[in-house]
């Protein structure tokens, strides 16, 4: 199965690397000229949808929507095309800049100015290969002047740098995980996320087929990365996403396939990460598959998203954040939450649901962390990524 949403045989699946990323086709990105509109409602924030186009019933290209901060209330502002599965968005140095990555064989990122057009519609830059298959993530280097991208169906990643003009040039690093051996039923490494360290000293990968993550120093001149250390989960764990802890002494990992979390120690000053025991996700007896947990910026609660069981389990973060204490789940209002992020103010949390083709906005209690749905679900085609504007 697969990150387009074909997952009639899920449960089959779940001992292998299928639920991470799809193949995607095997055509080329085409990037033509994009035409969108800017928001017209006053008072709107923007929020862009990564989708996938390549499927039946899927998205067009990046979807541009606006929200309401106090209602969460949804709407449509146009649409980035010619921009081939865009499934995972992030912002560059600036807002201006948008980031995608191309999940198809071979696997492209492609940069687009958001009013670089005429008229202050959005503008494709242009796109780079990955040197890989299948890229699912990407994120910017907290100095701005390095894009880096995962290549799931490869089980590499890779580095681009960023010009001033947001464009993206040649590839400048490409490491294939090709040590520890992938997990059992694993067909090889599959790469599902890359990040930087709050402090910005290490990148660190996310690898479900060898049920790994590892550690890297990325070298801000040349664009090389080189690996310092390596963090092995139990087998057959599936780590799909790290997120850190505000204080950056631990992280929390979300396993896929056993659906499960780990509470993981963290060295800022080796970059070395230690994985704790794996926790329940409360979903029961239910099959589920574990996506991306968030954070609160104060660093009290956690929220992890259920595909499957369809709901957000949320957290206590005690102990300064070496401890999650489960306190409850509820549901998401949509079918396979693949992507979950707060709003600006934390007040606001979007959820992209694949297999029902929604996003859905629940409000945060900031003091109690609870969740409440808001508002109807908003139809988006081939949604799997949801980006707020910071």
């Amino acid at each position: 199965m697969g990150r387009r949403g074909l997952l009639a045989a899920a449960a089959a699946a779940a001992a292998t690397a299928g639920l991470g990323c799809a193949p995607g086709a095997t055509a080329r990105a085409e990037l033509p000229a994009s035409t969108a509109k800017k928001p017209s409602a006053t008072g709107t924030k923007p929020l862009c949808l990564g989708v996938y186009t390549s499927v039946s019933g899927g998205g067009k290209g990046v979807a541009l929507t606006a929200y309401e901060p106090s209602t969460g209330a949804i709407t449509s502002t146009g649409v980035v095309t010619g921009v081939a599965d865009p499934s995972f968005l992030a912002f560059g140095p600036s807002t201006s800049t948008l980031y995608t990555v191309n999940e198809r064989s071979p696997g492209a990122v492609t940069a687009i100015a958001l009013h670089g057009g005429s008229n202050g519609a959005p503008k494709v830059l242009g796109s780079r290969p990955t040197g890989g298959d299948g890229p699912c993530h990407l994120s910017v280097h907290p100095g701005g002047r390095y894009l880096l991208s995962a290549n799931y169906d490869s089980g590499s990643v890779a580095v681009h740098p960023i010009g001033q003009d947001g464009k993206l040039g040649a590839r400048t690093a490409l490491v294939r995980h090709s040590s520890p051996p992938p997990g059992p039923g694993q067909d090889g490494p599959h790469a599902h996320q890359i990040i930087t360290a709050p402090d910005g000293r290490f990148v660190l990968a996310v690898d479900l087929g060898n049920d790994t993550v590892y550690t890297y120093q990325l070298d801000e001149t040349a664009g090389t990365l080189h690996q310092v250390s390596f963090a092995a989960l139990r087998p057959g764990a599936g780590p799909r996403s790290l997120t850190f802890h505000p204080g950056g002494k631990f992280a929390y990992l979300a396993n896929e396939l056993d659906n499960t979390v780990v509470v993981c120690g963290y060295n800022a000053a080796t970059g070395k990460l230690t994985p704790g025991a794996p926790q329940s996700t409360g979903t029961g007896s239910v099959k589920s598959y574990p996506a991306q947990l968030l954070v609160t910026a104060d660093g009290a609660f956690a929220y992890l998203a259920n595909r499957g069981h369809n709901s957000i389990t949320r957290y206590a973060v005690e102990s300064a954040g070496a401890t999650l204490r489960l306190l409850d789940t509820v549901p998401v209002g949509g079918d396979f939450p693949r992507h979950i992020a707060f709003d600006p103010t934390g007040r606001l949390l979007f959820a992209a649901n694949q297999k029902s083709n929604t996003v859905t906005v629940l409000n945060v209690d900031t003091k109690t962390g609870k969740l409440t749905l808001a508002g109807k679900p908003f139809a988006a085609p081939g949604v799997v990524c949801v980006l707020p504007s910071p």
